[in-house]
């Protein structure tokens, strides 16, 4: 194992440095890729973007809520990220009364500014190697339940270690399918408050239609508030905190970017797939995206028609509309991008190249190498089934009707899984305030809806010998009649209405209480969907996978020592920080179609229409048609909007700061260009490009059109 570990640090330190492709982490840059960026036209060490010794970049950058990025833009707790990613909290906060989606908010005070329970900043403190002391007792071909096991156990004695006597959490997270292991330390801050947010006309102009899409002209940002204890350490929501004080705050560039000017994107980026076989792209293109790809299809014409007949439906679901159409969108780009690459191709003729390297040597671990490709085949045509199950169980459970998510919450009540000294009325009460946030976003005729429609597209794509006994019912009792079933839930449920469900929770006793909720039929239906995934796909579909993990693991170790220069080896996205670099550059998209590195808002009055996805503020057309800018225009004489880049990015990364070569802030990342959805799995560095706002353009908004001045003079404001 230790000779794996050298020989993949001595690939890394000799990978070609020319290359715009990678996702980094920070500590690692002084050895891999610093003076590349530096040869690119970056002023920085990787001291000041990585240190723990002292303030560095890293100390302004956030992990927002889990799942964005953010940054911190003044040196009192103001927080930059996207509007897509605050728009929860957004949608949270608004109502018919006050529609914070389609007016925009802005605190002019302190006071004003939105407490957000549950939402979470977190900022890493620390990154350590600690693949020696994780894989410490690991031995080649023991069973993988008891690596598993061993690996589990030296993750809580190192990350316990690490954290004792401080306030701090850690994450330790597996690198190149298990071959290496990084701690990250982190402090979370718990008081997040709402600060300002543009209009969706702004924040999403262009909707659905120009999601992935470039050109683009959106004002994707919404801007927050870290709050801390007066001691500056993270606390719970409280009228007695304080703004925090960040490590570092990034000054921000009045100057702009220009054509071929270094760019770095430092942040979370979620998940990619490099390293994928042959096998696994041609599922994911030719089976796994199309079904996906059609469930979304279905849930998202259902939820376009409700939300067109009532703003109240419309605000309620709009960020659920939101996130589900999303990856609809990006997998069928994603699908174009892979097609147009010939992504299996290609895999087929990496695997032919590492096959023939492993023929030709006669070292011991060779021979493992020479059995892999037979055993990817193997394992792909048993797991597929089981796979496919658990990403249409996933369509169903969480982008169709939601009565049955909650009606499962219920299972809390289960006398069988009540433990001794279970609190009934403490359970009751939470189940009664998870009924509040509920029913604020539900429309039942809408559910009833997508029960009809998205069961029987379930039912219909996954094997039938992995459907749930629900559907048995469904058709001998229906006769696959799924209106006239959804009506009979729908028409005989408890969970249909709050009132309903206090009503029931206020008489509430004991067991036979109990009973009451095992013949509501959305509770059967919800435990009979579960209790089947979790019998006929989950187990099958875990022992393959722990199966595919081996070989995974196996196979990344294999292509790093049989094949060192053909691929440049940096880990796959996992949420942990990263940081990519590239520079700002426009490119080809297909025949006769070459595209501009940045937009201007020439181009939002030529996309202005009257549709909801195009219009644009009166006030905005105004600004525009005059030509007042401010200081924030570019020296052009035009207003940027948007610009591309040739950064590395992918989910996660959303809300991410562009940086120049200063360090300073230029932009804010919000997504990729259609074609570009591919990287996930396939990287082209001659069509894939990030998006980002120019960060002149979030000023403009937040000083000229919102008036929100006063939070401008907060930030340090730089003019080279």
């Amino acid at each position: 194992m230790k000779k794996v570990f050298i020989v993949i640090q001595l690939f890394i330190f000799s990978i070609s440095l020319s290359a715009k492709e990678g996702m980094w982490i920070p500590s690692l840059i002084k050895n891999l890729v610093e003076s590349d960026m530096q040869n690119m036209g970056m002023k920085l060490t990787a001291e000041d973007i990585y240190s723990f010794n002292k303030s560095s970049l890293k100390d302004a950058i956030v992990h927002f809520g889990g799942g964005c990025t953010a940054e911190m833009i003044s040196d009192q707790g103001l927080l930059l990220t996207n509007h897509h990613c605050g728009y929860s909290r957004i949608q949270a906060h608004s109502s018919v009364e006050n529609d914070y989606l389609t007016d925009g908010f802005w605190a002019m005070n302190r006071s004003e500014e939105k407490k957000n329970p549950g939402l979470t900043a977190t900022f890493i403190i620390k990154i350590e190697d600690v693949t020696e002391q994780i894989l410490e007792g690991v031995e080649d071909g023991m069973p993988e339940a008891d690596r598993q096991k061993i690996i589990a156990e030296n993750i809580k004695k190192v990350g316990e270690k690490a954290i004792a006597e401080t306030h701090y959490k850690y994450i330790i997270r597996p690198f190149y399918y298990g071959n290496e292991y990084f701690m990250f330390l982190t402090e979370t801050f718990k008081d997040v408050r709402l600060v300002g947010a543009p209009p969706s006309s702004v924040g999403k102009f262009g909707f659905d239609t120009d999601n992935w899409i470039w050109p683009r002209h959106t004002g994707d940002f919404s801007i927050f508030r870290i709050y801390a204890s007066k001691d500056n350490k993270p606390a719970d929501v409280s009228d007695d905190n304080v703004p925090f004080k960040p490590r570092h705050s990034l000054p921000v560039s009045m100057s702009g970017v220009q054509q071929d000017d270094f760019t770095m994107v430092y942040g979370f980026p979620g998940r990619t797939s490099e390293y994928l076989t042959s096998h696994s792209v041609r599922y994911t293109m030719e089976k796994l995206n199309p079904n996906r790809i059609k469930m979304r299809d279905i849930a998202l014409e259902i939820l376009a028609e409700s939300m067109a007949s009532s703003d109240k439906i419309r605000i309620q679901y709009a960020a659920k509309q939101s996130r589900v159409s999303n990856a609809w969108k990006k997998w069928i780009g994603q699908n174009k991008g892979l097609y147009r690459n010939n992504a299996i191709e290609k895999k087929l003729d990496v695997e032919k190249r590492f096959m023939a390297r492993a023929e030709e040597t006669t070292a011991e671990h060779g021979l493992k190498y020479k059995r892999l490709l037979k055993e990817y085949e193997r394992v792909y045509k048993e797991i597929e089934p089981y796979d496919f199950g658990r990403a249409m169980f996933i369509e169903l459970y969480y982008n169709g009707p939601e009565i049955v998510r909650f009606a499962l919450a219920f299972e809390q009540l289960n006398p069988e899984k009540l433990k001794e000294d279970a609190d009934i009325e403490q359970i009751k009460n939470k189940l009664r305030k998870s009924a509040k946030g509920f029913f604020k976003n539900y429309d039942l005729p809408t559910d009833q809806k997508l029960m009809v429609a998205m069961l029987d597209a379930y039912f219909q794509r996954i094997d039938s010998s992995l459907r749930q006994d629900i559907y048995s019912t469904i058709e001998t009792k229906y006769k696959m009649n799924y209106e006239e079933y959804a009506s009979y839930v729908f028409g005989k449920t408890t969970f249909s209405t709050e009132d309903d469900v206090n009503a029931f929770l206020d008489k509430y006793k004991d067991d036979k209480s109990f009973a009451k909720i095992q013949k509501d039929p959305a509770y059967i239906l919800a435990t009979s969907l579960m209790k089947g995934y979790r019998e006929k796909v989950s187990p099958e579909q875990k022992r393959l996978s722990d199966e595919l993990a081996i070989l995974n693991r196996t196979y990344m170790e294999g292509l790093m020592v049989l094949l060192p220069n053909e691929q440049k080896y940096y880990p796959d996205a996992n949420s942990t920080l990263r940081v990519s670099y590239g520079k700002v550059e426009g490119y080809d998209a297909a025949d006769a179609v070459t595209y501009k590195s940045f937009t201007t808002t020439k181009g939002i009055l030529e996309k202005r229409d009257t549709t909801m996805e195009f219009t644009v503020p009166d006030k905005l057309v105004q600004l525009i048609e005059t030509n007042d800018y401010g200081p924030y225009v570019d020296k052009d004489g035009s207003m940027h909007v948007c610009f591309v880049a040739s950064n590395h990015t992918t989910g996660g990364n959303s809300g991410s700061p562009a940086l120049n070569g200063k360090g300073e802030l230029v932009g804010l990342n919000f997504d990729r260009t259609w074609e570009s959805t591919m990287s996930d799995i396939m990287f082209d560095p001659t069509i894939c490009r990030n998006i980002m706002v120019d960060i002149r353009y979030v000023l403009f908004i937040v000083d000229k059109y919102a008036g929100a001045g006063h939070l401008i003079e907060e930030m340090n404001l730089v003019n080279n």
